[in-house]
């Protein structure tokens, strides 16, 4: 294990204690917990706009379904219903 020192806020000094003594764990054990939680999460949530994308792929493949060929052309005026100018 690597020894590492960083500053934390007050308010969170005093939530960390609480829970290790509900928890009856130490300070350093529920930070390893809060921290590889908290870093699962983050890169949970960085793919799961990649797994909407794939997931909407896969129901224009089952369905067979077409878009315009110019979609990447006139994506905003499709979205939109606007054309955008380059000084907007």
């Amino acid at each position: 294990m690597l020894k590492t020192y960083l500053y934390v806020p007050e308010e969170l000094v005093a939530k960390i204690n609480l829970m290790a003594k509900s928890q009856n764990k130490s300070k350093a054990e529920v930070i390893r917990q809060a921290l590889e939680k908290g870093i699962s999460a983050i890169h949970q949530q960085g793919t799961a706009s990649a797994q909407a994308l794939l997931k909407i792929a896969e129901i224009g493949k089952k369905y067979n379904l077409k878009g315009p060929k110019d979609g990447s052309e006139k994506m905003d005026e499709y979205l939109w219903g606007k054309k955008w100018n380059k000084d907007e």
